[in-house]
């Protein structure tokens, strides 16, 4: 094996990695894993492209620091490259602002650029920057590539990329960026591998999981989507309740809470936790018999419908809905409940097709393809990184 790049996805508490061989056309995934600082045992454990269990290795509590954990993975990458070298770490950032329009390679300035734009991101971007800022420390001779989920949205143009507030904001870059750009990138790229046709097609890609978001697309582009300059708009999401009249903001606000109190309550206590009072899961919404839990599904559901009809409304017309993310590419009563919602566009499914996730569940006289399409965001990064690392020389 040649060259191979080590592709890191922070999350809220864990942090999911992939090593990838590029010495191909493809990047081909070598093996997977997760890191976890929260547990009792920090550490991470590595499984084959099969799922299939390599290795873990665990810290006592006491030595739970996440720059000797990263500097665990890298040095078990190295021995595991079967003589092959590592050439660059990739990480996906939240944000990228007006400047990033496509994978970036890391440096200090990039650094700096990045960290600006936390305000928009404020509990995603530091997760994102802090192993990109220990690895630098650890292996400062290591390339690394930033790849950006608004990157796949920068085409946007007005309408659809604008506020209806002054314009003096808009030239500030208060604008409407959209999120999730590496998964609906990859869902882009699959279509047209399974036709052109297909690919051409109105569709509407449903990113569904703790984070949520659509996205209208044609011939591979992203035309439309439901977040804006933060990840917090569009869809109701685990713990984000997603848009909101802005009037409630500033009437909280008058009852005396501060900006850090709405900013919590807005990223941590709201969407399927706030309304159901029970958990940010749906599997384990799905799972109960509290009357709050149904309440609570019934309207991510219907938000998520709504906010399909109004991609539609982009697209003049909707040929193509595609189900990922972890809500999305598993449970078959969110996907059978939000297509019944869709009835009226079209949109009709094969009840069996979809409990067994199969990749195309629309019934024959469906005017709507509706697909299943597991998303890979660690793929898109090791597709950018190679790419950036052939064009370098």
């Amino acid at each position: 094996m040649s060259d191979a790049v080590l592709v890191l996805n922070a999350g809220s508490s864990s942090i999911k990695f992939g090593l990838f061989d590029i010495s191909g056309a493809e990047p081909r995934l070598l093996c997977k894993g997760l890191l976890d600082e929260h547990e009792d045992k920090p550490g991470f454990t590595v499984t084959d492209a099969a799922g299939n269990h390599l290795s873990e290795k665990r810290r006592a509590p006491a030595d739970n620091n996440g720059d000797a954990l990263l500097a665990d993975i890298l040095d078990w990458s190295n021995d595991n490259l079967a003589g092959g070298t590592l050439a660059a770490i990739g990480h996906r950032v939240v944000h990228g602002g007006r400047d990033f329009d496509g994978p970036a390679e890391v440096t200090d300035k990039t650094i700096d650029a990045m960290a600006a734009l936390t305000p928009l991101a404020p509990l995603h971007q530091p997760r994102c920057l802090s192993p990109i800022r220990a690895i630098r420390s650890l292996r400062p001779d290591l390339t690394q590539i930033a790849c950006f989920d608004t990157a796949f949205h920068h085409g946007l143009v007005p309408p659809v990329s604008r506020f209806a507030i002054p314009r003096r904001f808009e030239e500030m870059g208060i604008r409407r960026y959209g999120f999730h750009g590496l998964s609906f990138e990859f869902i882009a790229n699959h279509l047209a591998e399974i036709s052109p046709i297909l690919s051409g097609k109105r569709t509407v890609a449903a990113h569904l999981g703790n984070g949520a978001s659509l996205c209208a697309m044609r011939n591979g582009r992203s035309v439309d989507t439901t977040m804006g300059l933060t990840p917090l708009d569009g869809l109701m999401m685990g713990t984000r309740g997603g848009a909101i009249d802005p009037g409630v903001l500033i009437y909280l606000q008058q009852q005396g809470m501060s900006v850090d109190d709405l900013q919590h309550m807005l990223y941590q206590e709201s969407g399927l936790l706030g309304i159901s009072g029970l958990s940010a899961d749906m599997r384990v919404l799905l799972a109960s018999h509290d009357p709050r839990a149904a309440e609570a599904i019934e309207l991510f559901t219907f938000r998520v419908a709504r906010e399909v009809s109004a991609m539609a409304n982009t697209l003049g017309g909707l040929e193509c809905l595609v189900f990922t993310g972890g809500i999305g590419e598993h449970s078959a009563e969110i996907r059978q409940q939000v297509c019944e919602l869709l009835q009226w566009l079209g949109v009709r499914i094969d009840h069996s097709a979809n409990d067994q996730a199969s990749e195309c569940i629309n019934t024959e006289n469906s005017g709507v393809d509706v697909r299943v399409i597991p998303t890979s965001e660690e793929t898109m990064i090791a597709r950018h990184c190679s790419e950036k690392l052939r064009s370098q020389g």
